[in-house]
């Protein structure tokens, strides 16, 4: 360790959802925030093993410790299309639970030294564990452990959680009141995760915009609404015969989605292009004429908790069509280049590509970009962070923790 680690304090990050290996499909937010925190603590993160991921490395300055849970068959609790939707499709795995919950548990408390300060990415599990460690901790709940998850047993376990934490932060304004109110009244901080507006998702005037190509990026799950899009879409190709759609993402609903498409006639209209990392979204979003995000309310009560998707596209230029949403508008209020549409409704979607592909939407993108820049690019997003974590390791080296 250099003299350098030795002066900073000690950071563990407890997350159920973490990059498996570089360019990894799997939402790499957490990665992405922690890796940047190093300027200002010693990281490491503390996270579920899955075939073909290593039990311990380095990555971009993050120590990673990924425990074991189960038989390299049977981890698949996270993976492909998150932990309450694996668990609402295959009831099964909630036999994973208790090793998933014990196993993390075990790994965390051999990291948190003396001196301490752990950050734990969603109220269940991660919260569960942290709330179980001698060590100040602060809460940062993403959207699906607020929005879904709400019978009396869950709550009480997130009140319980949240009863100790030293802050609690929540990645839009919407998610608020629920955040409050399992608080009882306790103030959280909104706080977004970030995208690297500066280096990685910005416009290319070289790339040609596919002048009639939607795209929609995401996990094939009730929430992210691409079966409300599929139906959409013949109302679009009656007016635009010309519209194709990419759909970036796998999930456990692709068999259906792919079902509902030869239904409706779009076999030969959409694409079903898989996985893809980070890096080669850039080019979808800047070689595309539109962004769809048809985010609903899943049947659980499951909802987009900010949807940076929507922040990936816009700074790379490409204009959005999303559902009107609370979160979604912490993102698309007052941006130029953008359509909002009621949820779940299939001819407002349709009405709203088909504005925004006869608009001059790309042009209009760029005015709002620097207002981008100032609320979700990583930096600002780190720094915010880090002055979050450091005075929770403050209260607790002063007693107030």
């Amino acid at each position: 360790m250099t003299d350098e680690q030795a002066r900073k304090p000690r950071l563990v990050v407890l997350a159920s959802t973490y990059p498996r290996w570089k360019d990894d499909h799997e939402p790499s937010f957490v990665h992405e925030l922690a890796r940047r925190l190093t300027e200002w603590f010693d990281v490491f993160v503390v996270c579920p093993h899955a075939v073909g991921a290593v039990r311990s490395e380095m990555m971009d300055g993050v120590q990673v410790e990924r425990y074991r849970y189960a038989p390299d068959s049977l981890e698949t609790l996270v993976n492909d299309g998150g932990i309450t939707t694996n668990l609402r499709r295959s009831s099964w795995k909630w036999l994973l639970v208790p090793t998933f919950i014990l196993s993390h548990w075990i790994v965390a408390r051999r990291l948190v030294t003396s001196g301490a300060v752990v950050h734990a990415h969603w109220i269940l599990t991660p919260g569960l564990v942290a709330r179980c460690l001698n060590a100040p901790y602060v809460i940062t709940s993403h959207g699906a452990d607020l929005f879904a998850l709400r019978g009396r047993l869950p709550t009480a376990i997130k009140r319980w959680v949240l009863r100790r934490s030293a802050g609690m932060t929540v990645v839009s304004r919407a998610m608020l009141p629920l955040a409050q109110a399992l608080r009882d009244g306790s103030p959280a901080l909104v706080a977004p995760m970030g995208v690297d507006l500066q280096h990685v998702f910005t416009p290319d005037e070289q790339v040609a915009r596919e002048a009639f190509r939607l795209l929609f990026v995401g996990r094939l799950v009730e929430k992210k609404g691409l079966d409300v899009l599929l139906r959409a879409l013949p109302i679009v190709l009656s007016v635009r015969p010309e519209v194709r759609l990419t759909v970036v993402g796998f999930g456990p609903l692709e068999g259906e989605l792919r079902s509902q498409c030869t239904h409706l006639g779009l076999d030969g209209v959409v694409t079903f292009a898989g996985a893809k990392p980070s890096s080669a979204l850039v080019n979808e979003y800047r070689s595309a004429a539109a962004f769809v995000a048809p985010f609903r309310t899943a049947h659980s009560g499951d909802q987009e908790g900010l949807g940076l998707v929507l922040v990936e596209a816009l700074g790379c230029g490409c204009p959005v069509v999303a559902s009107d949403l609370p979160a979604v508008r912490d993102v698309l209020t007052d941006m130029p280049g953008v359509v909002r549409v009621p949820e779940a409704d299939a001819p407002a979607l349709a009405s709203g590509i088909l504005q925004i592909l006869t608009s001059n939407a790309p042009a209009e993108v760029r005015l709002g970009r620097s207002r981008l820049v100032e609320q979700f690019d990583w930096d600002a997003v780190a720094r915010r962070y880090a002055d979050i974590l450091l005075a929770a390791h403050r209260d607790a080296a002063d007693g107030r923790g």
